[in-house]
C-alpha cells in the first residue's frame, strides 16, 4: 500500500502544538514504541506515515528529498539551502512556533538604529583598528546574505556555540543575529532590533518536499491529505 511521509518535532512545546493542529482536523497521533519511539500513526489516515525528528533534521530531509512532508519553522529552512524555493513548497503557515530572526546591537549604541548605520561602525572599526566588525550568530547563512543585501562589507561571523544574546556583554562580539519571539531575552540582555534588521519572519509550517520521490499514487495521497486539512 502507497503511503507518504509526514515529519513532525519529536519532542517539546512544537511537537505539542502539531499534534493539537492535527487532532483540530480530526486526525489524532499516535506515538508507536513507546514515549521514546521515534514513529507514530495518523489516526484516521493510514496513507500517513508520522516520523518523528527534531525541526533540524526535518528541514534536512525535506531540503534532500528524504520525505515527502513535514513540518518545521521557515529559519530552519532558509538557513540551510539558498536555492530552497526549487526544492520546497509551503503548502500552510500554521499560526504557531513564530520567531524573528534578527539583526541586534547593544542599548547604548544610540548612534546605531539602522543597517546603514551599522555599516558605517563596521567601516571605521576596520580602518581604526584593523579589526573587523564581529557578529555572533548560528545563522551563518542567512547573516552573510543579509549583510551584502544592504552593503555592509567589513565584518566577520562568529558562529555562536553557545547564548548568542550573551556575545556582546562577553566581548566575543560587537552584535548578533539570532531569533527572538517577545524581544524579552534581547531586552534582558540590554539588546536592541535594529529599525531595518528584520530578516526573516518565520513560522511553523507545513511543507512539501519537490524532490520526494513523488508517483501518481503518492501525489494522490497528499493531494487527499491536504483536502482533509481544508488546505488544497
Amino acid at each position: 500500500m502507497a503511503q507518504i511521509t509526514l515529519a513532525i518535532p519529536s519532542k517539546g512545546r512544537l511537537k505539542e502544538q502539531c499534534e493539537a493542529w492535527l487532532a483540530s482536523r480530526g486526525l489524532l497521533v499516535r506515538q508507536t514504541g513507546g514515549e521514546r519511539g521515534y514513529s507514530a500513526t495518523l489516526v484516521g489516515f493510514e496513507d500517513v506515515q508520522i516520523r518523528l525528528a527534531s525541526a533540524i533534521e526535518i528541514g534536512k530531509a525535506l531540503l534532500a528529498g528524504e520525505i515527502e512532508m513535514g513540518i518545521t519553522g521557515e529559519d530552519i529552512v532558509q538557513e540551510a539551502a539558498s536555492d530552497v524555493a526549487s526544492r520546497i513548497r509551503i503548502e500552510a503557515r500554521l499560526g504557531f512556533g513564530r520567531a524573528d530572526v534578527v539583526v541586534a546591537v547593544p542599548n547604548g549604541w544610540i548612534d546605531v538604529e539602522t543597517m546603514a548605520d551599522l555599516g558605517e561602525v563596521a567601516t571605521d572599526m576596520r580602518r581604526q583598528t584593523g579589526r573587523r566588525f564581529r557578529i555572533a550568530t548560528k545563522f551563518t547563512r542567512l547573516t552573510a546574505q543579509f549583510m551584502r543585501n544592504h552593503h555592509v562589507g567589513d565584518y566577520r561571523i562568529i558562529d555562536s556555540a553557545g547564548a548568542t544574546e550573551g556575545a556582546p556583554a562577553a566581548g566575543i562580539a560587537e552584535a548578533i543575529v539570532d531569533i527572538t519571539t517577545s524581544g524579552a531575552t534581547l531586552e534582558a540582555n540590554a539588546l536592541k532590533v535594529l529599525e531595518d534588521g528584520l530578516i526573516l519572519k518565520s513560522e511553523a509550517c507545513l511543507m512539501r518536499s519537490k524532490l520526494a520521490d513523488w508517483n501518481d499514487e503518492t501525489r494522490a495521497i497528499a493531494a487527499k491529505f491536504l483536502n482533509r486539512l481544508a488546505l488544497a
